[in-house]
Parts: structure tokens; sequence; C-alpha cells
């Protein structure tokens, strides 16, 4: 019998990303949804033909139960969060309520339904659902060490990156007080094509595919000397499922080991196109964290040791492939637009 999985967050770039994945392997997924008119939910159908939905909400207890008690899955994986940093400054009780009681919420419905009725001592219990719960590198903030390693200790410089520690240590003290089959994969940045336009790295790849048509004229940038350990999201869900066929939960870091700035990343997207970034790049000073995260990079021999897993797309790989996609996109769309600018009515 297929097993059953169940993804929130699925019409973000990982969950779609996951989705492909785990239907490759034989899996039958559904995606959580809010609601029928959702845009994204048709673009997510369009990319992964094969998934299923179920309703639920990550602000709402009794749909999450219904949802869990519907699918009968055999895992979930809890991808649904406010995923920009920048905006948990500007909406930080929405972020928390999302981000961080969202993953209580999902927690509390899969003991509900489970059965695990009060806290035990007791090691995991077999048969039970497995969760997946998608921690962040941001919960490291102001770093003690580097690289980060699950030992690391956290000090988040972010709404963010402290809503995501709250998720954390929920999960862990589910899997300690429940015998709960639950885990944490601290991702670092991981990016694709499918990256949202807020995102520095994707905003960059749409402006180099703009300028190199003629159809945009600077790209503006705010830290250029931040750092980041950039990965591509499709090498990044395949560990995701992989926490969740060891034979014991655990927390695992995952990442690159390798450091990128954001200059590195403008100047390699613009190389892509034949282009010197100096030439079309500008620092905008509103565009700085109120407190930024200078330099992240994964000590991730936990994953690698454990789990057999090792990233396949470098870094000047993946910027390639996001500048061709969105290349491709805005010739398409240009076409489009001169065809129907010399269309006869």
């Amino acid at each position: 019998m297929a097993k059953r999985a169940l993804i929130t967050g699925v019409t973000g770039q990982d969950g779609s990303y996951l989705a492909e994945h785990l239907l490759s392997m034989g899996y039958r997924v559904w995606g959580l949804t809010r609601g029928q008119a959702n845009p994204r939910k048709d673009r997510v159908s369009q990319l992964v033909p094969d998934l299923e939905f179920v309703h639920g909400d990550l602000m709402d207890q009794g749909s999450l139960v219904t949802a869990v008690n519907t699918v009968q899955p055999d895992e979930v994986y809890n991808l649904g969060a406010i995923s920009f940093v920048p905006m948990s400054w500007q909406q930080p009780e929405l972020v928390t309520e999302v981000n961080g009681t969202g993953v209580l919420r999902m927690l509390e419905a899969i003991r509900i339904v489970s059965g695990l009725t009060k806290p035990s001592a007791s090691s995991v219990v077999d048969g039970q659902i497995r969760f997946y719960q998608a921690s962040s590198s941001e919960m490291f903030g102001m770093v003690t060490q580097s690289p980060q390693s699950e030992t690391t200790s956290f000090h988040p410089r972010s709404p963010y990156g402290v809503v995501k520690t709250y998720g954390h240590y929920m999960t862990r003290n589910y899997r300690e007080s429940y015998g709960m089959y639950a885990v944490s994969g601290i991702l670092f940045n991981h990016e694709s094509p499918r990256r949202g336009a807020e995102f520095v790295t994707r905003k960059i790849s749409l402006a180099v595919a703009q300028i190199k048509l003629g159809l945009q004229e600077k790209l503006h940038l705010g830290n250029l000397d931040a750092v980041r350990d950039w990965g591509y999201a499709g090498d990044y869900v395949r560990a995701m499922h992989l926490m969740l066929q060891q034979d014991q939960p655990d927390d695992y870091v995952v990442g690159t080991g390798q450091m990128h700035s954001v200059r590195d990343a403008a100047r390699i997207a613009f190389e892509c196109v034949g282009l010197n970034w100096e030439d079309h790049v500008s620092v905008d000073p509103g565009l700085v964290r109120p407190a930024e995260v200078e330099t992240l990079c994964a000590d991730y021999s936990h994953a690698r040791t454990h789990l057999g897993w090792e990233p396949e797309v470098d870094f000047p790989e993946l910027m390639r492939m996001m500048v061709e996609s969105d290349l491709r996109q805005a010739r398409l769309v240009s076409g489009q637009r001169a065809e129907l600018s010399g269309a006869s009515w």
C-alpha cells in the first residue's frame, strides 16, 4: 500500500518540490490549502498534477484535526509559514500565529488523531504519524560559532527567527514528552526558479533577465556584504524525506557548507548574460534589515553521516538555473506583448 503524506505550505517553493519528490517515490500526497479560490493552488496543480488537496488552516485547530483525520497520513511535513523575514518586523503578531502557534496546532492535531493522550517519557511509539518541522538557520542569528551545527546555540535576530525557534523547541518537546516521531530540519537558505520574487536571489535573477532584454535599468539591493549558505531547494526536500525514514527521530542541519555574499550572487547572475553587475546595481539603505544576520554557514556533517545526504547543485549552477528560467519567461511575456500590440482589432 502506498504511503500517504500531508504537506502544509504545498503552494510554496519547497512544498511543490517535496510533493514532486514524494509522488516520484510512489506516495499519495495531499496539500493543505485554505479556501477554494486560491491562484497559488491552481499553479501548484499545474506543476504537480497528481497532487490532492484537503482543507485546513494553521490558524484553526479544528480544521487541522479534521485534515489529519481525513488523510490518515504516514508522514506530515509542516512547511507552511510566512517565510519572508522582513515581513516579520511589519506583522510580528501574524507571523507568530502562523509560524509559531501553527506548529503547536499541527503537533496537537497529530497527537489527538494518534491517541497520544498524556505525556510519557517512553521511547518513540511504533507505527505512528511522523512529523517534520521546517526549522531555519535564522534561529542562529548572531552566531556564536561558524559553521553552525545542531549543537550551536540560538540567538535569533528577527521576529521570524524567534518564532522559528519556538516551533523548533515545541517539536522537540512533543518528541520527548509524548514519544512522538517528530523532527526538525534546520535548513539554511535554499532557492530555485520557483522562489518568490521578494527573496534576494530571485529578485536578482528576475532583474538580470529584465535588464538583459532592456526592460529595466537598475537593480536596487540592500546589504551587499550579507553572507549566506545558499543551496538548491530540490536538493533540500530530499533531506526532509530522509529525516522521516530513520529508525529514531533526530534534528538535522541542512546546507552546503559554502558561503556567498549578495554581491557574489549579483556578479554571478549578471555574468550569466554577459553583463557587469557594477553597471546595473545600486545600494538602497532602506532595504537593509534592522538587525542583520551577517554570516550563516552550515556544518551538515550529521546529515551527511546519518542520512547519506549531499547537496548536488552548487551556487553558480543554482544562479544560472534561476537566470535562465527568468530569461525564458521574460522573453515569452515580451513576445506575447509584442503580438498583442501588433494585433488588429
